[in-house]
């Protein structure tokens, strides 16, 4: 892709939105680490504000590829220029030719018949493109094994400006600064590894017998046979879930929480207890969090005439300071603005309404009649169990085939 270098200074200022300046040393980093290259001083990595042509890198040869631009290749490339152009090289690449010859003598047949092959490849290209592959090689070695005197951009990194205001004065307040921050650090608080290895093997241990890795799928894996038992166990609603299922809701609240039955069987227990408007709040915050972006206003209006606003219907316990932030934030509704409120109820049901229901007869009989899958034999590769039939071979002519009745039964 061509493109001169005023018309990738306006594209620049354009896409995204920076000033002049900015567009130039972006555009300046650009060319210095490869990405395009000049096409009529393919030696000086400026670009110019002006009608000088360039060309984007293929992304072959881009930087952040990070290929290794090893002494091999580099070697490779010289030897194909210097046949291309028999032997007229520059004077710094025709010091690194004879270094590299000297260094890797040992593998330099294989350099000359690697350089020969692709100049035989790029002469069954077509002209055009030969060239351009040759101009991005060149800039590409330009970049990785620059001119003497000329700076390594990859050496020496993005180019920072002196920002003298941000220096720091080595005073008695930046040292009593440092003390206090040091002295903060030390009073953190720190959990000791043994009790992280400790959580982990009893996260482990809880978890262990929900695994299909570790225990396996009941009643059979619908992955390695044709039974789909285990997936039609398992859908969002059934009429009865399994007892592991079951079990699983009694792991952690956020367990209850995001499995849709175990929400609707905890809603089932909010009701009797005249406290389900807490859930309902939780999951009209979700929707906002979750939903769709055009229509957040409209919800956070519904959110509030039904459930906060004073003598609402369904109006749930939130204390006043996470309300006045709640009522302050609906001022300039966006996805999170319930965040606060959610939360208050969250942790509310957590610890009052989540323990008491695990205490319940409504979870106890539930986990009472939930189904244990018994676990059925069925062959990892049932398609063993097929039988085999023979084809006839096409060379085989009528008469064999009359002569040997037996060539389509069963081996």
């Amino acid at each position: 892709m061509l493109s001169e270098g005023h018309d990738m200074i306006t594209w620049l200022i354009q896409k995204y939105c920076i000033c002049e300046d900015e567009a130039l040393h972006i555009s300046g980093m650009l060319v210095r680490y490869g990405y395009v290259y000049p096409l009529k001083e393919p030696r000086s990595l400026v670009l110019r504000p002006d009608e000088s042509p360039y060309r984007f890198q293929t992304p072959y040869f881009w930087t952040s590829t990070q290929w290794p631009a090893s002494e091999l290749d580099y070697a490779i490339y010289l030897a194909k220029k210097n046949i291309r152009k028999q032997g007229e090289l520059m004077e710094y690449e025709k010091e690194r030719y004879s270094v590299l010859h000297k260094r890797i003598n040992h593998t330099w047949d294989f350099v000359v018949m690697q350089a020969r092959e692709q100049l035989r490849a790029s002469k069954q290209r077509r002209k055009a493109d030969r060239i351009v592959l040759e101009c991005q090689e060149q800039a590409y070695w330009l970049i990785n094994r620059p001119q003497p005197g000329a700076h390594n951009v990859l050496d020496m990194g993005l180019e920072r400006p002196n920002n003298l205001s941000a220096r720091v004065t080595l005073n008695s307040d930046f040292y009593k600064s440092e003390i206090e921050t040091c002295r903060r650090a030390l009073g953190r608080n720190r959990v000791k590894s043994s009790i992280c290895l400790e959580s982990f093997v009893k996260y482990s241990e809880q978890y262990q017998n929900h695994d299909p890795i570790m225990q396996g799928c009941l009643p059979s894996n619908p992955w390695i046979s044709d039974d789909t038992a285990h997936w039609t166990m398992n859908l969002q609603m059934v009429p009865i879930p399994t007892r592991l299922r079951v079990e699983r809701w009694s792991f952690s609240f956020m367990e209850l929480l995001n499995d849709i039955m175990g929400r609707r069987e905890f809603m089932v227990y909010l009701e009797k207890e005249f406290s389900a408007e807490n859930l309902c709040f939780w999951q009209a915050c979700e929707d906002i969090r979750h939903g769709e972006s055009s229509r957040i206003v409209e919800k956070v209006e519904e959110i509030y005439k039904h459930f906060l606003t004073p003598g609402a219907a369904r109006w749930v316990n939130v204390d006043s300071k996470t309300m006045d932030k709640t009522l302050k934030g609906i001022r300039t509704p966006h996805r999170f603005v319930m965040d606060d409120a959610q939360m208050h109820i969250y942790f509310l049901m957590k610890k009052d309404s989540y323990p008491r229901y695990l205490k319940s007869d409504l979870y106890k009989n539930l986990l009472a009649k939930a189904i244990v899958p018994q676990e059925t034999k069925k062959s990892v590769f049932p398609f063993m169990r097929r039988q085999r039939h023979s084809s006839p071979s096409p060379a085989q002519g009528d008469g064999q085939a009359a002569t040997n009745p037996a060539a389509g039964s069963h081996v």
